[in-house]
């Protein structure tokens, strides 16, 4: 990180020890980056690591969901405490702080970008190695506050097969590159759907872009992921750590990191 943007990061929560931390950005919503940090987190975990999310969709948090997490955190001299799943990833996310989570968050964008920047100052987290931060979608103010405020180490972005998504999925990218920021990969999820009856590969929402892409910016590490309707199910019924996804191309580039 060089010394311009080193500046303007907040200081962690003194009782905090975070190694890394990977956000998880799309420029758009609707394309399944919830889904892909979550699978990130899990598989890292299952790994060997300790890891964390900082669910910084604030409008539209559903993380805690995914695991099946309610109002489990609390407070101590050394923080906020965020909630654990059943395999110890910790998460805080605003719907582990409000009464009733499916109310509407109605704030400014400098009111959400504060309350991320709180997540990382006020809570305790606890011996993680790789913390991933499921970010808001677009390219906008808050992602900008997120990437200038926290020491994000890299970056992964999630994409979906549609060419529309491809030219907003460039924005995202030139973004990380303007804020000097490594990207570690490219997740295209609902990237083909494999028949049950006959094994076949149905592209139903076009033909990937991802090779195109990561050739245009030198991107070496993509994954293109299928739609799974048990893995789906895990998450409506927030068992998400009941998935299984192979990350190993995406998580093998996080590993990287120096």
């Amino acid at each position: 990180m060089d010394a311009f943007r080193k500046q303007f990061i907040k200081e962690l929560n003194p009782h905090s020890k975070v190694k890394k931390v990977i956000a998880v950005m799309s420029g758009k919503g609707g394309v399944g980056k919830s889904f892909v940090t979550t699978s990130l987190a899990v598989a890292m975990q299952r790994a060997g690591y300790r890891c964390a999310i900082l669910d910084a969709d604030i409008t539209g948090p559903s993380i805690p969901a995914s695991f099946g997490l309610n109002n489990q955190t609390y407070k101590t001299d050394k923080g906020i405490h965020p909630t654990r799943t059943k395999t110890g990833i910790q998460v805080m996310s605003l719907n582990l702080l409000v009464e009733n989570p499916s109310d509407p968050v109605l704030w400014r964008g400098s009111l959400i970008a504060d309350m991320v920047t709180q997540f990382w100052t006020d809570v305790y987290w606890e011996d993680v190695d790789y913390m991933f931060i499921d970010m808001p979608p677009g390219t906008g103010d808050v992602p900008l506050t997120i990437f200038q405020s926290l020491p994000v180490d890299g970056i992964v972005v999630v994409t979906s097969p549609q060419d529309l998504v491809t030219m907003i999925v460039e924005k995202a990218v030139k973004m990380a590159e303007n804020m000097d920021i490594p990207i570690l990969g490219i997740v295209e999820n609902m990237s083909y759907f494999i028949c049950p009856d006959c094994h076949k590969k149905h592209y139903i929402f076009g033909q990937s872009h991802l090779e195109e892409i990561c050739k245009q910016y030198h991107i070496e590490h993509h994954l293109s992921l299928p739609l799974d309707s048990k893995n789906t199910q895990y998450i409506d019924k927030g068992k998400a750590e009941l998935m299984s996804i192979n990350m190993d191309e995406i998580l093998s580039s996080i590993l990287q990191i120096d």
